[in-house]
């Protein structure tokens, strides 16, 4: 077992049974219905321990205000969303952040800024931590 393998087994990210697994011919089966295909097994294992764990964090980057839909259903079903608006004109992106901000609001999560037209939307349950002061906690996000 190698060392990378055998960190990933100490952090939980795999199983750490034997390495036989990987020789098997299930492969050759294809993927079951409604799996994702993915070329390297342990991705799989990753994502099912993330799935299981509540762990998940989406990133959007919508292309205009129709896309504001998904980002409400992922955050609706309590996965922490990074909306990334910088491909959008100006006036579809403050759409975006107002609906993103009643959202946040109506859910009682919260929004930050974590960069120039990027936001990051968490539901009630989470706290972010940062370096900086806890400035305009508890309020909506000023666009201006």
């Amino acid at each position: 077992m190698g060392s990378v393998r055998k960190a990933s087994a100490w952090l939980g990210l795999v199983d750490d049974s034997d390495d036989e697994r990987y020789y098997d011919d299930d492969y050759a089966e294809g993927p079951e219905p409604g799996d994702s295909w993915v070329t390297d097994p342990r991705v799989r294992v990753a994502d099912q321990a993330a799935h299981d764990q509540g762990t998940r964090i989406a990133t959007v980057t919508p292309d205009g205000f129709r896309d504001a839909r998904g980002i409400g259903e992922m955050f609706r079903e309590g996965i922490p969303v990074i909306v990334n608006l910088t491909t959008m004109d100006s006036a579809d992106a403050k759409r975006v952040v107002d609906f993103a901000a009643g959202l946040t609001f109506g859910l009682r999560g919260s929004i930050e800024r974590v960069a120039n037209r990027v936001f990051l939307l968490t539901p009630a349950d989470y706290q972010i931590v940062t370096g900086e002061s806890n400035r305009g906690i508890g309020g909506f996000f000023n666009q201006s």
